[in-house]
């Protein structure tokens, strides 16, 4: 069943990403849905992953296969919020000062390995990530739309890292952990470089624009149009107050991940061409969309218990509706 009034070559173009993503990156399927539904939320991504994984080539080629703009920034200890912002620059010809954009000002912000650079220039993405703006001296920048952050985090090394605070976690739509591939699609990225793929040529590996801004657009505004049931409501709700309650979270789901959890949803209901949301859409955003919204007890954390096991437990519990 369809929006009334869709448009299915929409939908068509943005599920054609997908296939185009593929020619580069194995194994990553569920990523690449996870950065789609991301766009079409108007959200940003925390990629937890070992290196290796083709975090970085993930991005760049979503990118190609929309036709976006994307900048890379390496965070480190010594990296200074003008560096990411942008900052004004003296210029002796006029005697002014002229502002120099950051790499920030792009579509796609690959923020790699955030945890590395210290809490004043993580905070300088803050309003970048909320607002789709910087100001610099006072003055208010617009950012491209769309914008979306894609940070990274290393999660077995963390000597010499600074952790983000819990409100700067609660300002990523989504948290995807991308895992190594099974043994069959490992084989599968061997036999491409052996066949001569170079990652750093995406054009060369037959990827190409299959979509584009016009046709994100119109997506979003399909996406706003899928219809939601009080019943869903309610156990979206629902979902979220019994992490409030479990023994062993210190912090619980907030409202504003409920309000994430109810637009994933709908994003992921849309892209598999409902115009209604069901419960079983929202427990298969329930993961990626609150895992780093809730923070364990550590008496919990000995035990072994994880932000994982609690929602499952979590979403095993609570009544669906029927």
């Amino acid at each position: 069943m369809t929006t009334p009034g869709s448009d299915p070559t929409v939908r068509q173009a943005l599920n054609a990403v997908r296939a185009e993503v593929g020619k580069a990156v194995v194994g990553q399927d569920g990523a690449v849905t996870s950065l789609l539904i991301a766009l079409l939320c108007s959200g940003h991504v925390l990629l937890e992953g070992v290196p290796g994984v083709a975090k970085t080539l993930l991005v760049r080629t979503l990118a190609a296969s929309l036709d976006l703009g994307t900048k890379r920034v390496q965070f480190t200890p010594d990296l200074m919020p003008g560096d990411v912002t942008g900052s004004l620059v003296y210029d002796a010809r006029t005697a002014e000062f002229s502002f120099r954009a950051g790499p920030v000002f792009t579509n796609l912000l690959l923020a790699d390995e955030i945890n590395r650079t210290p809490p004043k220039t993580q905070a300088s993405l803050l309003e970048a990530m909320e607002e789709r703006q910087v100001s610099v001296d006072g003055s208010p920048r617009p950012l491209p739309d769309p914008f979306l952050v894609i940070a990274t985090q290393n999660p077995v090394e963390y000597e010499g890292t600074y952790p983000l605070p819990e409100a700067q976690l609660d300002r990523f739509l989504l948290k995807v952990v991308l895992t190594v591939p099974p043994r069959e699609q490992e084989i599968e990225v061997l036999a491409r470089h052996a066949a001569g793929f170079d990652p750093r040529d995406l054009a060369a590996a037959g990827v190409r624009a299959v979509a584009g801004t016009s046709e994100l657009a119109a997506a979003r505004a399909e996406v706003r149009k899928v219809a939601v049931a009080p019943e869903v409501l309610g156990y979206t709700v629902d979902v979220c107050r019994a992490t409030r309650q479990s023994p062993s979270l210190s912090l619980g789901v907030s409202p504003r991940g409920a309000t994430a959890l109810l637009a994933t949803s709908r994003a992921w209901a849309w892209l598999n061409g409902r115009d209604y949301v069901t419960p079983d859409d929202v427990k298969a955003l329930a993961h990626p969309t609150l895992r780093h919204r809730v923070q364990l007890r550590p008496e919990a954390e000995l035990e072994g218990v994880t932000a994982e096991t609690i929602l499952s437990s979590v979403l095993a519990t609570v009544p669906v509706p029927r």
